[in-house]
């Protein structure tokens, strides 16, 4: 009988899920850290895991495990290297977290351009005066720029268009012949960002910034950038300085280099600035949906029907033919 360890906190309707199973055993330990979960990994035969880092060292100490299930579709903090030495497959839980991140992303555009956090603070300080000041603008009419044209990009660009916005997309990885019909394609970056009124990103991580210092200087100063993808892919400390000179409008940013950021972080003091704590897609409904795909996913996997589409390291597919113990 397969024993699991689910490491981070689930929501119950994954617990249950994995309590009504006959046959399976595991180990839960809520706490999110790598150090954690340490204790249990020698008897792992499988392993949910959210955001924690699951490093070379671990999977060493799990000499039985043969597959991993991450609880969401990141897996940034994974060494996949290390599963595919061993031909352990890791998956994700596919389309289940588009829709949260998607409106997320809509939000953050909207509070940073209708700047949210600045009229907040006038109204609690009895600033009423604040709204003559006209610093506001509206969406509608405006063009958005998504670069990463993926399901969460396409999502928000129908959420936008409900809006008004006039969308635009920059992914080079679709071809041209398969482009959705959701957005105009823009295959130069450069140019897309001088004539954009937001921009917004939902790419993989990146060795280095999307957007740094060259990108903010060609953009027009009442644009406002966000990013709900990962962090890193906006350099912070230029964008930052683009705030505070004036020399962009706004930014939504959801996710940072190093999180949680530092007090000293200089996006702090910017009401120019809408921040948010990595959690688009820790919804109610979400979180739910999460927590039952990534238990289902191992279920699945020892019951030898784990869909391969959900495997992300295709050198440990042949995992998948493994007769269940």
């Amino acid at each position: 009988m397969p024993h699991l360890l689910v490491a981070g906190k689930l929501h119950p309707s994954g617990l249950d899920l994995l309590q009504q199973a006959q046959d399976v055993t595991f180990d839960y330990v809520e706490e999110i850290s790598e150090s954690s979960y340490q204790a249990h990994l020698p008897k792992a035969d499988g392993m949910v895991i959210r955001t924690q880092p699951l490093g070379a060292a671990s999977i060493a100490k799990a000499p039985g495990l043969r597959i991993v299930s991450r609880h969401g579709v990141g897996y940034d903090a994974v060494d996949v290297p290390a599963l595919n030495a061993r031909g352990i497959p890791l998956c994700i839980v596919g389309d289940v977290n588009s829709s949260g991140v998607a409106e997320h992303a809509m939000m953050l555009i909207l509070a940073a351009t209708h700047r949210l956090i600045a009229a907040d603070k006038a109204t609690r300080s009895g600033d009423w005066g604040w709204r003559n000041g006209l610093q506001t603008h509206e969406v509608a009419g405006k063009r958005l720029l998504i670069v990463g044209f993926g399901r969460i990009g396409q999502k928000l660009a129908g959420m936008a268009k409900a809006f008004g916005m006039e969308v635009h997309a920059h992914d080079p990885y679709i071809p041209a012949d398969r482009w959705p019909d959701l957005a105009l394609r823009e295959p130069d970056l450069a140019v897309a960002l001088v004539r954009a009124d937001a921009v917004s990103l939902h790419l993989p991580r990146a060795e280095r910034a999307v957007i740094g210092p060259a990108e903010l200087a060609l953009m027009k100063p009442t644009a406002v950038v966000v990013n709900t993808a990962r962090g890193g892919l906006v350099d912070e400390t230029a964008l930052a300085d683009a705030l505070r000179a004036g020399r962009l409008g706004g930014a939504g940013i959801e996710v940072f280099a190093a999180e949680p950021p530092g007090a000293d972080h200089p996006l702090f003091a910017l009401d120019r600035a809408v921040l948010t704590p990595h959690n688009a897609a820790l919804t109610v409904e979400c979180a739910e949906r999460m927590a039952i795909a990534s238990v289902q996913n191992v279920l699945d996997f020892f019951a030898g029907k784990l869909d391969p589409a959900l495997v992300v390291n295709a050198a440990a597919i042949g995992g998948l033919k493994e007769p269940a113990k």
